[in-house]
């Protein structure tokens, strides 16, 4: 089967890439994360899949980068509370669309190996997206190789990201990091308020 990999960054790149390969299909890879922050981030991140795609003979895909669609997608009242959903929605739509219009049989993601995402909501969003473009969505538990992949990964010194990739979990990051920066007074319209 000819698959379309959504690809989040290179060391959740490695397992998937070799997985599909043992089970003899033929895949490709799609980098597109406008969710990404700092732009100089998604270009770290973006030389890093484009170095190891070419190590491993994988030809990848990489629309522009266009952050204002992520946050005007992400700013939409329905969406701010559930931004990862939203997030990967907008992402796994886009590689869907392109499976579809270049010949794939199918299309998955890298997101299916990290334990730090709702594995079963992100399988229904695949699910969903794959009925209404048209396009088969290939499930597989990518996390069973999740560790050695990321040992392998800084074996081979990749740069390794310590958040998500939006300005939001940057934050969270930050305060996870800085106890201090956790409810700093803001000053707005001339009254004193918490920031969220």
């Amino acid at each position: 089967m000819k698959i379309l990999l959504h690809i989040c960054c290179a060391p959740c790149e490695i397992y998937p890439v070799e997985k599909l390969r043992k089970d003899k299909h033929a895949a490709g890879g799609f980098f597109y994360n406008p969710n990404i922050h700092p732009y100089s981030e998604y270009l770290k991140r973006k030389d890093e899949v484009e170095k190891y795609s070419k190590e491993a003979g994988l030809n990848i895909t990489c629309p522009d980068y266009d952050a204002a669609e992520y946050f005007q997608h992400i700013m939409d009242g329905k969406n701010l509370k559930n931004r990862c959903p939203a997030c990967w929605r907008l992402r796994i739509k886009r590689c869907a669309q392109f499976a579809k219009e270049n010949g794939f049989d199918a299309f998955t993601a890298t997101l299916l190996g990290s334990p730090y995402q709702d594995h079963e909501v992100l399988k229904n969003i695949c699910e969903d997206i794959a009925q209404a473009a048209g396009v088969k969505f290939y499930y597989e538990d990518f996390r069973t190789g999740f560790k050695a992949a990321h040992d392998k990964a800084k074996t081979k010194g990749m740069y390794r990201q310590n958040y998500c990739g939006c300005l939001f979990s940057k934050k969270e990051r930050i305060k996870k990091e800085r106890p201090e920066a956790q409810s700093q007074p803001v000053l707005i319209s001339g009254k004193r308020q918490a920031e969220e």
